[in-house]
């Protein structure tokens, strides 16, 4: 009987290994990338790769045939020697060249990855957590970029597809051949923006700027991640980039623009409580439900539950409701939104957490109001 146990749990390891290894990608190496610069720190990395191999080989080939031939067994004697000029001089010469042939391109690619002037398209990465906002300076364009898995795939409801937790809302969209320059810096905690893809990687941190570039030459979707333990929503951040035509760029700035004009304008008109609903769920689905949950529920003690909460139901709490949406909560996970959200947006997720889940107070906030409090902040 013990023996089959044994069996038994020694073929349930093996399957599982085996399941692992069939899916497993096994490419070792780093990508080549879609730009100049990333193919260029590929040759560098095999450039050093190879010297590395040569000199492993040569020094463990002499170690391994000294072994051999030097051994005891053979009735090999140690020679005693010391000061010998001449070995002294080829382990002092040969890693010196070495080192040169390894610095004179390492140092050519550091200064291409360093140079940032003469940028055709400026774009502002400001992380969040767990988001990124992306500004196109001298655009007046200024959106930010969520993750849109659905909540079914991450509660492994239903499968998983090929981009899970790699898919946004909103990509970055840059046209193709142009030098783009990114100012990288966060809004709260060290987050990192990174794409494999295009060899960029550089941290955002609060307070500093740091630079970065790419040109892009092949149309496409590009794919990355934040590389910093930034939150227990780190693996939730993830970066889409589209890199599209000219043609294309302009259609989609014109596009785009039009767009925020729009939602602009709309802030103007009456909203009723049933359409209010409607936009406040998806502005709450997409902002707030990883910390307050989707039911309202929150999580104890961290993120309080908005559901029969004081704060959502209460008449003469509602300004300060508002408020902590506008501002955040200092101290706290809460982040302040006023600067995130239209007010259209701002309007709608106050009206729906203080009517869904039960809550039905019956109030209505209006975009007028948010624009009002906005204004005199």
């Amino acid at each position: 009987m013990k023996e089959r146990s044994c069996s038994s749990a020694a073929l349930m390891i093996l399957a599982a290994f085996w399941s692992v290894s069939a899916q497993a990608d096994w490419a070792l190496n780093m990508t080549e990338g879609v730009t100049e610069v990333s193919r260029s720190i590929y040759s560098l990395h095999m450039q050093i790769f190879w010297i590395c191999v040569v000199i492993a080989i040569a020094v463990f080939g002499v170690m391994f045939w000294s072994i051999i031939h030097h051994r005891k067994s053979a009735g090999a004697k140690a020679a005693q020697f010391h000061e010998n000029t001449t070995v002294e001089l080829i382990w002092t010469i040969v890693p010196v060249l070495i080192l040169v042939a390894m610095a004179v391109p390492a140092t050519t690619t550091l200064i291409e990855m360093y140079d940032t002037s003469d940028s055709d398209v400026d774009i502002q990465v400001t992380g969040y957590q767990w988001k990124w906002q992306y500004q196109y300076l001298g655009e007046d364009l200024s959106f930010f970029s969520n993750l849109s898995t659905d909540p079914d795939e991450i509660n492994n409801k239903v499968e998983k597809n090929k981009n899970y937790l790699l898919e946004v809302d909103e990509p970055l969209v840059v046209p193709i051949g142009k030098k783009i320059r990114f100012l990288v810096t966060s809004n709260d905690v060290i987050h990192s923006w990174w794409v494999p893809a295009f060899a960029v990687k550089r941290d955002a941190i609060p307070g500093f700027i740091n630079e970065s570039w790419t040109r892009i030459d092949e149309v496409g979707i590009y794919r990355g991640q934040c590389a910093e333990l930034c939150g227990k929503d780190h693996g939730f951040m993830p970066i889409v980039v589209q890199a599209v035509t000219d043609e294309d760029y302009a259609l989609w700035l014109a596009e785009k623009k039009a767009s925020i004009a729009a939602e602009v304008a709309a802030a103007a008109r009456v909203w009723s409580l049933d359409e209010l609903m409607v936009r406040g769920e998806q502005v709450y689905q997409k902002n707030c439900a990883a910390c307050h949950q989707v039911g309202g529920q929150g999580i104890s003690p961290m993120f309080p539950a908005l559901k029969a909460s004081a704060i959502a139901t209460k008449a003469e709490q509602r300004d300060a409701h508002i408020k902590i949406v506008l501002e955040g909560r200092a101290g706290t996970a809460m982040q302040a939104y006023g600067a995130q959200l239209s007010a259209v947006e701002l309007a709608a997720v106050i009206t729906y957490e203080r009517n869904a889940w039960g809550n039905d107070t019956g109030d209505i906030i209006t975009p007028q109001s948010i624009q009002s409090m906005l204004k005199s902040k």
